[in-house]
């Protein structure tokens, strides 16, 4: 198995990249090239916005499809060094003044100044659309001179666009069809007055979240479909009868689980940190904090990936876990926030204190000028010599 093993290289790639100044200086630093697993998004105080899909990107033969195996023995299968920095899928400051990436194609990162597929060799990139970049592209296209307190909001819109043509798709199955297949017209209700936002008191998004998982695992589609396509397929496409069985699945199982399918999304989308543990476990018996943010997965740009651990409820553990928004100017200014707190010992107070700001969209302002951290330093002393 041919892959990137430099782990002295790819440290210290790690690490001077977080010194760079500018981005010649963040260019000349990605020709190390030994980061092989992120698409980074670049910025700096002189005004430039960058985008590099990749890092270790292999020369290969353009004559074998590498989605598939290919012939080891072949020697037409090795690999023929390393593209340089210039070859590999980037942007520089275009012409729309934005870059967006949200694990999505990077041939839609810019709008029309984006890069073209047709430009470069098809094994850099097979990542598809989806949902969270139309959602984020959708948004940006329409931003005008953000703030930190503007770029925040438009970060955490509740749109979840997954499901703008899913949830019609069953409501139109369930006007057309003779069988209702015992699905409460209740639900439908709920199901067509929805407007595709996601908040703690949602009834929709429980179906909603729980119909797309279900469609999923048991929905049938045509092959070679990525994850966009097999929803629009389900919305438009699927057989009727199907979209409703499917649909009473659902409301069947939240009957069973939670006493009744009509259960707000905060009953059942939740956080809680148990203790400091790196593996971490939950109990429906047990405090947690009900969340209003969804799964990235249905196009939700503030990604709270929950769900169950030998539990009822769903316990987010993946999606935006660090989030912060930058302003460069004569002094940086920036806000964060951290998804339950920093701190692993569970009898610190900061070992869940920043997990009611998360929920709630209150940030905090960074201390990253040496007099804003001695301000807020609650204790300071030299390591090896504290006193507590």
């Amino acid at each position: 198995t041919a892959m990137m093993w430099e782990p002295v290289k790819a440290l210290e790639q790690s690490y001077t990249r977080t010194k760079k100044m500018n981005h010649a200086e963040f260019n000349e630093m990605m020709e190390i090239k030994t980061n092989s697993s992120n698409n980074t998004v670049f910025a700096d105080s002189e005004g430039n916005i960058a985008y590099y899909h990749g890092n270790f990107i292999p020369i290969r033969d353009t004559q074998f499809d590498y989605t598939q195996p290919v012939d080891g023995s072949d020697p037409a299968t090795d690999w023929q060094g390393l593209h340089p920095v210039d070859e590999a899928i980037t942007l520089l400051n275009p012409g729309n003044g934005w870059i967006q990436n949200a694990n999505s194609t990077p041939f839609t990162a810019a709008a029309e100044f984006s890069p073209k597929k047709e430009h470069y060799p098809n094994y850099m990139s097979r990542i598809s659309e989806n949902f969270r970049g139309v959602h984020a592209q959708d948004l940006l296209s329409e931003a005008e001179s953000l703030t930190l307190d503007g770029l925040i909001d438009l970060a955490y819109s509740p749109r979840v666009p997954a499901f703008e043509e899913l949830i019609p798709g069953v409501v139109r199955a369930y006007d057309g069809s003779n069988n209702k297949y015992g699905v409460p017209k209740e639900s439908i209700e709920i199901l067509r007055n929805w407007d595709f936002t996601t908040n703690t008191e949602s009834v929709a998004m429980t179906i909603a979240h729980f119909y797309g998982i279900n469609y999923m695992r048991s929905g049938e589609a045509p092959d070679g479909l990525n994850f966009m396509e097999r929803f629009s397929y389900y919305g438009t496409k699927a057989p009727y009868k199907e979209r409703l069985e499917i649909l009473k699945t659902t409301l069947d199982q939240l009957d069973e689980d939670f006493g009744s399918w009509n259960t707000a999304w905060g009953e059942v989308n939740r956080l809680q940190r148990l203790d400091g543990s790196i593996e971490p476990h939950f109990d429906d018996s047990k405090p947690s904090l009900p969340v209003g943010l969804a799964s990235g997965r249905w196009g939700a740009l503030a990604s709270f990936g929950a769900r169950t651990y030998d539990t009822k409820k769903i316990y987010g553990t993946s999606g935006n876990s660090f989030v912060a928004v930058v302003e460069f100017g004569d002094k940086l200014k920036a806000k964060s926030i951290l998804a339950g707190g920093q701190s692993g010992d569970p009898d610190s107070p900061h070992f869940f204190d920043q997990a009611k700001p998360y929920i709630n969209v209150n940030f905090k302002d960074v201390a990253f000028y040496r007099e804003d951290v001695e301000a807020r330093a609650e204790e300071t002393y030299t390591p090896g010599k504290r006193t507590k």
